[in-house]
């Protein structure tokens, strides 16, 4: 089902934001990313002294005069670097009247565009069962951001999703070149950190962004009987369904794994340098990036 996930005020709110990478990449030339090393932009950055071998247009005949010395001037170093997003496909996205799949997509799309914006290369991984599909191709500036946008809008979300397998199956040599998003609930019995483990072993920048719905963080409105439908298990024989009946125990035993669940999430991330966001999708997914990606220090 098509639907506009990204409108025209939007975009103008984003126009004002730039991405920022925490760590040194090496990426490739040509981009907007400061980096540590020195380059060939016309920025000024430092002045060293000359040694053999050395560009001798580089030296600086004020600082000779002055020192009787030669020093070469040296030059800020910028790089392109590229963006990954894995989005889960699965069923579970799906609930909550579409709104979680909703919010994933307006979330890839946000940061599809501050990509774009910068120049940066852009990939939209889609992960389905245990691989990642990439319809898109690698996307570089606003127009190819535009023309791949409807792939967005018409994505469907069903059955289940391997993290582990769909990143770590994903064939993509990049390493230490930018930064990898994972969207997801999360709510899987794949070992999604291992997928985590093996982008850090890229030496990637990883980020991920935990979309939970209203009804996930609190489901239970009434006592009583009820049956319990998993997103993603089968027909109604499916041994994930299953009947019972809610006490204020069971909803207090819900509050507290969920409590626990994303503390551990939080802490997994912490320990290994990834950014965690969770987001609830009945909050407006613009003011959820503004707020979560300037306070992590992703956008400027």
């Amino acid at each position: 089902m098509k639907e506009r996930i990204i409108d025209d005020d939007f975009i103008c709110r984003l126009e004002t934001m730039a991405l920022y990478l925490q760590n040194p990449m090496r990426g490739f030339f040509g981009g907007n990313h400061r980096t540590d090393s020195y380059g060939q932009t016309v920025e000024f950055a430092d002045f060293r002294e000359y040694v053999l071998g050395d560009d001798i247009r580089y030296v600086d005949w004020n600082l000779y005069g002055r020192f009787e010395k030669h020093f070469v001037r040296l030059f800020a170093d910028e790089r392109q670097m590229h963006m990954r997003i894995f989005l889960d496909c699965s069923a579970s996205m799906e609930k909550a009247d579409r709104e979680k799949a909703r919010f994933a997509l307006r979330a890839t799309a946000a940061l599809g565009f501050l990509s774009a914006q910068n120049m940066d290369k852009t990939s939209f991984l889609f992960m389905k069962g245990g691989f990642a599909d990439n319809p898109c191709g690698l996307m570089t500036g606003k127009n190819s951001f535009y023309l791949n946008l409807a792939r967005l809008e018409e994505l469907e979300f069903k059955g289940e999703t391997d993290i582990e397998k769909a990143v770590t199956n994903y064939s993509d040599d990049g390493t230490n070149d930018g930064l990898t998003v994972i969207i997801s609930d999360f709510l899987t019995e794949s070992d999604w950190k291992k997928a985590v483990d093996y982008l850090i072993f890229r030496k990637r920048q990883v980020m991920l962004i935990q979309v939970l719905s209203p009804e996930e963080l609190n489901p239970f409105n009434n006592n009583g009987r009820m049956f319990l439908r998993d997103a993603e298990a089968g027909d109604i024989t499916d041994e994930r369904h299953m009947k019972m009946k809610i006490t204020k125990a069971h909803i207090e035993a819900y509050r507290d794994a969920l409590r626990d669940f994303k503390a551990g999430i939080k802490a997994f991330c912490a320990s290994r340098g990834v950014t965690f966001l969770s987001a609830d999708c009945g909050e407006p997914v613009d003011r959820f990036l503004f707020r979560e990606l300037l306070t992590a220090g992703t956008v400027r």
